[in-house]
């Protein structure tokens, strides 16, 4: 059997293309970026504030909704109910929506006449311009990667180990968090992870809701607008060189947890 047949060489060629094409614009950024000109940036307070305050506004906005993502992802995969397909169409939604259209309906939810917008007025807290309405436009834009990651995790979960624990006496409370979050973690962590990725890299819904305080993307676009490419390229090869780090770090917690979690699911069996 020839392994080196046409059809592999046709795969190998356009797999190629399609990485060099993921590949080549991240390369050429970081090489028409001068080493002096990345740590300057490095060195900028504005960049630095900007960066923290899109990591851990995201990362606040990701664990926040998580909280209710995940039980929410279980209750899709376990139950059946009316109108079942039309929440998942809703749950689908801001992925396809337009982010500055998503913005825009944020905004008149979070603003002083909207509904939420009130609700925090009343406690003196205006979330427009605010790292409480960055954090909402974020969430809106990456919520359905937590939740449908969640979701098919859970799927895939024996429902029957469930049910022989119900029937054994345990609670459902106990069944959720002793075998069926355990069991569906590996895809709950994926899903966090995409979430924050996503949170991170949100730039139509955000700056609709709050051009100030600037996260990371904003900033980039604002240098790019005012000064021109050669002062937007080191911010934007600095913000992804510090994503790149962050999630790195989060891909080896996640490594290390699906560790444990294999570990016990084999010493259970």
């Amino acid at each position: 059997m020839n392994r080196n047949g046409p059809f592999n060489w046709i795969l190998l060629i356009l797999s190629s293309l399609v990485l060099l094409f993921l590949v080549a614009p991240l390369l050429g950024l970081f090489l028409k970026t001068g080493v002096g000109e990345f740590f300057e940036t490095a060195k900028d307070k504005e960049v630095q504030a900007s960066i923290w305050l899109t990591v851990w506004v995201a990362f606040t906005a990701t664990f926040f909704f998580a909280v209710g993502a995940i039980p929410f992802a279980w209750l899709l995969a376990r139950k059946t109910f009316p109108l079942k397909s039309v929440v998942q169409g809703i749950i689908d939604l801001p992925v396809v929506l337009p982010h500055t259209a998503a913005g825009i309906a944020l905004l008149g939810f979070i603003s002083r006449d909207g509904l939420l917008g009130k609700a925090a007025a009343s406690i003196g807290l205006n979330l427009v311009n605010n790292p409480a309405g960055i954090a909402i436009a974020m969430a809106f834009v990456s919520l359905p990667f937590l939740i449908n990651s969640a979701r098919d995790g859970f799927t895939n979960v024996p429902e029957r180990l469930e049910k022989a624990a119900l029937n054994l006496g345990a609670s459902r409370s106990r069944v959720f968090f002793t075998i069926s979050l355990p069991l569906a973690w590996r895809s709950i962590i994926t899903g966090f992870v995409m979430m924050f990725a996503r949170g991170m890299s949100e730039f139509g819904a955000v700056v609709i809701i709050a051009y100030h305080p600037m996260v990371a993307p904003v900033l980039i676009y604002d240098r790019f607008s005012s000064f021109g490419l050669k002062y937007a390229r080191p911010a934007a090869v600095l913000f992804i060189f510090v994503a790149l780090v962050v999630f790195t770090i989060l891909r080896l917690l996640s490594d290390t947890g699906k560790t444990v979690v294999t570990k016990n699911e084999y010493a259970d069996s």
